[in-house]
């Protein structure tokens, strides 16, 4: 079912766009290896699988950490020019350049483990050993639990913990929440290492959706820039809703599209995600979260 298919898409993309937009919020980085970090997820979901047989639902905690240490390492590599208050230009070609280089793991890690096990795992997929339940795929309540309980976490840690409490503030104003004694460094490593996390947990997802290669990441990264763009870049909830808006968009105004043009136009669904993107940053560039929607009201004569 089509429908079923953008949902389980739009609560992946969900997890990916809000490890973009945290790092965002409280870096200034926007991350362009973060599909790779998801693909990591990927291929380690993959490797258990394989060797162990270990399910990827079962994996979904070892690729949260295997994730975050991803997302950890790469703050590392990014921390001087952070500090040096490098231009958002310079970090972003920073972080095209950990992308390549991730990419070149990727695909030098596939083919190891190709000769470990025998057989080619330059490309793969997990649908066929996904459970179903009332006809529905397994992917599609998994993948909704992970989100339900995603969201309940986040509350609590961002509103009921003195750590939230002081990521909160360090996302609004970190010159002010400094020169309260919040400890802005350790806010901005936990950004990285929960938005690694988060991808890794993404990665281990994917496979059930669509074939996995090593390039995974330099094609996904458009829709989940799309979803924190439309969304609004500096907002966590954008993210939340610029996933859905992006995902069902893609997912359904694609295969409509095909149902006219023909089944090739399925293969340029991501066109779709970028002509959002692009129209969002023309007439509103702060995204869905950033518009003054009281001022938009009265212009309408509500």
């Amino acid at each position: 079912m089509i429908l079923e298919g953008a949902i389980i898409y739009s609560n992946i993309l969900v997890l990916l766009s809000l490890g973009l937009t945290l790092t965002y919020i409280t870096t200034n980085v926007p991350n362009f290896a973060q599909g790779s970090f998801a693909v990591i997820g990927s291929y380690v979901a993959l490797t258990l699988l394989k060797l162990y047989n270990i399910s990827p639902y079962l994996s979904l905690p070892i690729l949260f950490i295997v994730g975050a240490i991803v997302g950890f390492l790469t703050y590392l590599a990014l921390k001087p020019l952070i500090k040096r208050n490098a231009s958002i230009e310079m970090l972003m070609i920073a972080t095209l350049a950990i992308d390549l280089f991730l990419f070149g793991f990727i695909g030098a890690y596939s083919g190891i483990l190709g000769d470990i096990v025998g057989s080619t795992m330059a490309k793969f997929v997990f649908s066929n050993i996904d459970f179903s339940y009332l006809g529905f795929k397994g992917i599609l309540f998994v993948s909704t639990g992970v989100i339900i309980l995603l969201l309940l976490s986040l509350y609590i840690l961002l509103y009921k913990t003195k750590f939230g409490i002081a990521l909160r503030a360090s996302m609004e104003n970190p010159d002010l929440a400094q020169t309260m004694g919040i400890d802005v460094e350790k806010t901005r490593m936990f950004s990285w290492i929960l938005s690694g996390g988060l991808a890794g947990i993404a990665g281990g997802l994917l496979p059930f959706i669509q074939e996995i290669v090593p390039a995974t990441g330099e094609f996904i990264i458009i829709s989940i820039f799309a979803a924190s763009v439309v969304g609004g870049l500096r907002h966590i909830s954008g993210a939340l809703i610029g996933g859905y808006i992006i995902g069902l968009s893609e997912s359904l105004i694609t295969y409509y599209l095909s149902l006219i043009l023909g089944a090739g136009f399925l293969v340029y669904g991501r066109v779709i995600s970028l002509i959002m993107m692009v129209v969002t940053l023309l007439f509103a560039p702060e995204g869905i979260t950033g518009i003054d929607w009281r001022k938009v009201k009265k212009s309408l004569g509500f």
